[in-house]
């Protein structure tokens, strides 16, 4: 996976031009079923890479580590898109994302850590320093449950 993203930068340098480069504090997580004593927890660092807009589109790929609601670490690449709305033109440009995300994610309770596609929306609040966002994940595994999950991201290089 690490040489196919390589080899897209070297072939493709331009992608690489625009953009914003964040560090992502992974978070919290509120599951539904309350039931089951989840680890909601989830402490972990990642990064996020936003491409330049087009338009009103904000294309995005990410990557990093958690500890899961099982208490076992968990790894995860992403990539999706997302529709910013502007809130107010001065404070730091102040936005509202809606967006849709795919990952490829890890974990060790399913199939000895083989990675395996989800897919889910987001919503994230910001400006150019930071942002929170908050995702809802769909039971997408046979025993896995329904839950939101929060995360702080805050710049860390534009481009």
């Amino acid at each position: 996976m690490r040489i196919s993203i390589l080899l897209v930068c070297l072939l493709f340098p331009g992608i690489l031009l625009a953009g914003n480069l964040y560090f992502a504090f992974n978070g919290i997580s509120y599951h539904f079923d309350r039931s089951q004593k989840y680890n909601e927890t989830n402490l972990g660092p990642g990064l996020e890479y936003d491409f330049d807009h087009i338009g009103n589109w904000v294309p995005f790929i990410a990557g990093g580590t958690f500890r899961d609601s099982n208490n076992q670490d968990s790894n995860y690449l992403a990539g999706g898109g997302k529709y910013r709305i502007p809130l107010t033109p001065s404070f730091a440009r102040l936005y509202l994302d809606i967006g849709l995300t795919g990952v490829v994610m890890t974990r060790y309770d399913y199939k000895d850590n083989q990675p395996f596609p989800i897919a889910g929306p987001f919503v994230s609040v910001g400006n150019d320093y930071a942002a929170l966002n908050a995702a809802y994940i769909p039971a997408f595994l046979p025993n896995s449950k329904s839950l939101l999950y929060f995360q702080i991201m805050v710049r860390i290089f534009e481009f």
